[in-house]
């Protein structure tokens, strides 16, 4: 898109929200960068420089605008779209990698060079791995500086700096306001949250449909990891500092999202783990707009656009959770991974609610006796073995996983078949294409829409939906009476 002058030109002067977080606007003689919908009167065309990413626009030498806060718009959507080097990169950069395994680490979790690596991040996005953590570390350290009453100090290494200078300097740096100026603004007429509970609202391109996904993460939740409570989803989180607790609650423009975390290092993470289980950085417009050429799901899109995939905020746990829901109603699925969250998971306590346990680790349940588990033999072998496998690192479901390996690998495993397959890649691995033909729910919505039943007919017939196939998914599931199609009253 950025490479498109004319086209970020249009989109700017239209102040088009559309395409916030696809590209970034320079203007050369404020020296400010600015998300597309910056509600300021547009630059000059001759003074507009366009750039694929706020770490490059800052590298350039620009700050980020005060009135659109750029640094905090929805994140591209191609980094989830996408399967190549770059998009694995970025989730991974986003789930906290560099900060925690430096550039090399990266590189090693990708199976290339450090010199690929940032070869291929410059050419594509302008910055190098270093440049785009830090333009997360700095926004990370803005949150915590408004939403929080942390010290600076603690603020600085919270948010990932190896010093307070550095923090201050990059602050500094990139919003041109000290980091005391910047909570200082950030009060003014406001509360702030309760001690410990980081309040923020996490953005998304309109439109949006939340019945479905709400649903089904709430329908499906695990007792004890996951509960619904005063209108808000809340969910444990298991973090690579310590754990987190998340409350989410959508609104008109935004989620609301508060957060408790046992340490504040992972606050970038705990977001963006949230934003990728939400599938808030999706481009709904583009999605919709190829399945409304199928006119069987025309009406379905025209009645509620804008639905999104519910994914998860732990491959490991999803693939366990998977197999557990094999050939069983919602509700038996619930009672199985609540049995093993009791015998395996680890406790937690939550004072604004019921929740009491992090979801057991591979590396917790590799040793688990299958004897203990009250289904038949054949999905015993299937959950251990899976849970096997993962434990000793053979299969990767993290964000920077290559989706059609992972694919490979589990079809390899005794008693996987297409459907769990597919159900991993779509709500685990965060492939848009991913498609379960044989869903029972899917065949019943095809046979009532009149689509053709069968799986490999039904497939066949899908192709003219890629590669969002597991939209569509979301279109079909929402024509039955379930569930996971409703947000509690």
């Amino acid at each position: 898109m950025y490479e498109c002058r004319e086209r970020c030109i249009r989109a700017v002067q239209s102040k088009d929200a559309r395409f916030d977080g696809w590209f970034f606007t320079a203007v050369l003689t404020t020296k400010i960068y600015c998300r597309p919908s910056c509600p300021v009167v547009p630059p000059k065309v001759e003074n507009m420089r366009f750039y694929p990413s706020a770490a490059a626009a800052q590298q350039a030498g620009f700050r980020a605008c005060k009135r659109c806060r750029p640094d905090a718009s929805p994140g591209s959507p191609e980094w989830n779209d996408r399967a190549d080097l770059v998009a694995r990169a970025m989730r991974l950069i986003a789930d906290g990698v560099v900060d925690r395994d430096g550039v090399p680490g990266l590189a090693g979790q990708l199976g290339y060079s450090v010199r690929q690596v940032q070869r291929q991040l410059l050419a594509e996005l302008g910055a190098g791995p270093l440049a785009l953590a830090r333009a997360q570390r700095a926004q990370t350290a803005r949150l915590l500086i408004e939403t929080s009453n942390l010290q600076m100090a603690d603020v600085a290494f919270a948010a990932g700096f190896s010093s307070v200078r550095t923090f201050n300097e990059t602050v500094q740096e990139v919003f041109a306001l000290a980091p005391t100026e910047l909570r200082r603004r950030a009060r003014r007429g406001t509360a702030t949250a309760a001690p410990g509970t980081i309040s923020l609202r996490l953005p998304f391109r309109a439109p949006l449909t939340p019945d479905n996904l709400f649903g089904h993460l709430i329908a499906t939740g695990v007792p004890g990891v996951e509960e619904w409570r005063d209108g808000h989803y809340r969910r444990t989180l298991r973090l690579p500092h310590g754990h987190g607790v998340v409350a989410l609650r959508p609104m008109p423009d935004h989620i609301a999202c508060q957060l408790s975390l046992t340490d504040q290092r992972d606050l970038a993470i705990a977001i963006s783990r949230c934003r990728r289980m939400l599938d808030l950085d999706a481009d709904p417009v583009a999605v919709d707009d190829l399945l409304s050429e199928d006119p069987v799901l025309a009406p379905l899109i025209v009645k509620a656009p804008g639905r999104r995939v519910p994914h998860t905020v732990d491959g490991e746990e999803f693939a366990v959770r998977a197999v557990l829901g094999q050939q069983v109603s919602t509700a038996a699925a619930r009672t199985h991974a609540h049995r093993l969250v009791l015998q395996h998971g680890e406790p937690i306590e939550d004072a604004a609610g019921g929740l009491t346990h992090l979801f057991p680790t591979t590396q917790a349940l590799a040793g688990l006796d299958p004897e203990t588990l009250a289904f038949p033999k054949s999905r015993r072998t299937t959950l251990t073995t899976l849970v096997r496998t993962l434990a000793d690192g053979e299969i990767d479901l993290g964000a920077g996983a290559d989706w059609d390996r992972a694919r490979e690998q589990l079809a390899a495993l005794p008693g996987i078949g297409p459907w769990t397959v597919e159900s991993i890649a779509m709500r685990a691995l965060g492939d848009p294409d991913a498609f379960v033909a044989s869903d029972l729910g899917i065949r019943y919505a095809a046979r009532d829409l009149g689509l053709p039943e069968a799986p490999k007919l039904l497939t066949d017939h899908a192709r003219a939906w890629r590669p969002w196939r597991a939209y569509a998914v979301q279109y079909l599931w929402a024509t039955g009476d379930h569930a996971i199609n409703k947000i509690p009253e």
